[in-house]
């Protein structure tokens, strides 16, 4: 929903799975969301925009299979090399 300036004042924005493709609920307490950024190696600070954000269900990490995950769509971005 827009108000009318056309800013978005939903309270929850749903989430959706990195890996499955699954919508993420709101009851879903399992589920986490990580952050990797591109540090400037001069100043050491974060490079703004220049973040790759990964949202994991809780049923890929009930399986045991959170950690693969992370690392395919790692390689896929050219976080890590995919050599690993």
């Amino acid at each position: 929903m827009e108000d009318d300036h056309g800013k978005s004042v939903e309270l929850y924005v749903p989430r959706k799975c990195s890996s499955s493709s699954r919508i993420i609920s709101a009851t879903d307490n399992a589920a986490i969301q990580i952050d990797f950024v591109d540090v400037d190696p001069e100043t050491g600070r974060m490079i703004p925009g220049k973040v790759n954000r990964y949202a994991i269900c809780g049923e890929i990490r009930r399986m045991g299979e959170s950690d693969d995950c992370l690392v395919r769509l790692a390689q896929r971005d050219g976080i890590i090399p995919r050599n690993l």
